[in-house]
């Protein structure tokens, strides 16, 4: 299925709900763009909602990372929340659960809806 996103700010933080595979295809300049321009905006957290996520590819996983090194050098901070059983395990097996800050909701990050 493929990678499909809607966003959402909210005074410093990004929200990105993403849907489907990610794969890291055509999608992937796109999301690291809008992160970017987040950033320019003065963005200081930016949290990817995986909660509809089926499957991560190895070049999803490095769009990710490439996200979180963006965050890293602002000082700021990138969160995953509510990944599937399937993206738990994917991060567990590559190690990254030690690298991302991985929350079960994306209400813990006190988002209140849309």
């Amino acid at each position: 299925m493929r990678l499909q996103y809607t966003q959402k700010k909210e005074a410093t933080r990004f929200y990105l709900f993403m849907e489907g595979d990610l794969i890291g295809d055509e999608v992937g300049p796109r999301i690291a763009e809008l992160v970017s321009d987040a950033l320019e905006e003065g963005i200081k957290t930016v949290i990817i909602d995986l909660k509809q996520v089926r499957y991560i590819s190895s070049s999803g996983l490095g769009l990710l990372i490439t996200l979180l090194t963006k965050m890293k050098q602002v000082d700021g901070e990138l969160l995953l929340t509510a990944p599937s059983e399937q993206v738990k395990k994917l991060l567990l097996i590559t190690k990254l659960n030690g690298i991302f800050k991985v929350l079960d909701s994306v209400e813990q990050v006190g988002f209140a809806g849309n």
